[in-house]
């Protein structure tokens, strides 16, 4: 990818640039952020998407937050940390990677109580920065494990967008299928539209042109027709959360896909890193689940498709069970089958706050 989705501009005094993802694919825009709710409406109106891109996302946004209070005494930092994280944890309630990269900023401006805010600003920036390296090492991991489930396959499908747009690196599951392809992988890749929002017509047609890597949109509806007709040999999706036992939050119709490769013998892949795992949670149940405003059903882009007597129902990710999921492929490796024993002995022991508490400071 050309271009950047995400870049933090200057040092800690600096502010965050974003690729406007709605804009896309007939314009490129950028957003220049300069304080935290300008980087709320990002995540919020879904010009920045992706659960690690929100999460990077997030980290800057409380750098811009706390510029404010760098002079001040660290009573009055505090509070305010308190108030940008409350914040920018109420944009959106899905994705994990959100709350993960609240509290690990949190963290390291908590480490040091003697220290001045200017300090523990510069402290808070750095790991913002760190979590953003951190992402692009762990998409080109998640593409090396990932790749050879791919080889010598000729059709993937995926489902929404989970490539460089919605992470700081080269994606998750679209970094698995960039690098079978460019192990020599002869892929074609069908894109589900995605709707309400058409990330996989708008986004992933998008990346995947951009690298010249052979792509065919298609109609939501459409998935399990090509799985009939041979057209797909593996389904990669990415995730926003998954729970202890492999279940697995990501768009909607995410869910549907996987029936689908149950019922064609096509294995079905999550491709995410560990930050996207919720130990705490047993299973997908507990999940929180986004419901978004009827006008992205019924009147997309201003055009109305849908009588306004009508009601809509409109959630923005489901759950898929662990049972469907051949493998998760992560930064350390690919989880299969996915249990949650194995779940565990991969990603480790659950980490607190992970389900969306981040507002709180700990005391």
């Amino acid at each position: 990818m050309t271009v950047k989705p995400i870049t933090w501009i200057g040092d800690e005094t600096g502010l965050l640039r974003l690729l406007d993802q709605t804009r896309l694919p007939a314009e490129t825009e950028w957003i220049d952020c300069r304080t935290a709710t300008d980087v709320w409406r990002a995540i919020r109106t879904l010009q920045v998407r992706g659960a690690p891109a929100i999460g990077v996302s997030a980290a800057y946004g409380v750098v811009l937050g706390l510029q404010t209070v760098a002079e001040g005494d660290r009573a009055a930092f505090n509070r305010r940390l308190d108030e940008v994280c409350r914040e920018l944890a109420s944009s959106r309630p899905t994705a994990v990677n959100l709350f993960w990269a609240l509290d690990r900023v949190r963290r390291v401006a908590d480490v040091d109580c003697d220290a001045s805010s200017g300090e523990c600003l510069r402290r808070v920036w750095e790991e913002a920065k760190e979590i953003e390296a951190e992402d692009r090492r762990m998409c080109d991991a998640i593409g090396r494990h990932g790749a050879p489930l791919l080889a010598g396959l000729n059709g993937v499908l995926t489902h929404c967008n989970a490539g460089a747009l919605a992470t700081a690196g080269s994606g998750t599951a679209l970094a698995v299928i960039v690098e079978a392809v460019r192990q020599g992988a002869p892929l074609c890749v069908y894109a589900d539209e995605t709707r309400p929002l058409w990330q996989g017509a708008r986004l992933t047609a998008w990346e995947l042109t951009q690298q010249n890597i052979s792509c065919t949109v298609i109609c939501d509806s459409m998935a399990g027709w090509v799985m009939r007709q041979g057209r797909v040999q593996a389904v990669v999706v990415g995730a926003d959360r998954i729970a202890a036992n492999g279940d697995t939050a990501n768009k909607i119709g995410t869910y549907s896909v996987a029936q689908l490769a149950q019922a064609h013998g096509i294995p079905f892949y999550v491709a995410a890193p560990t930050s996207t795992f919720d130990l705490s949670l047993a299973d997908g149940e507990s999940i929180p689940i986004e419901e978004r405003s009827r006008e992205e059903v019924a009147a997309p882009q201003g055009k109305l498709l849908a009588p306004a007597a009508a009601d809509v129902y409109n959630p923005a990710f489901d759950v898929t069970p662990a049972s469907l999921i051949r493998g998760i492929i992560t930064e350390r490796g690919v989880i299969s089958p996915v249990t949650a024993d194995q779940v565990r002995q991969v990603v480790g022991a659950p980490r607190e706050a992970a389900s969306g508490h981040a507002g709180e400071r700990s005391r």
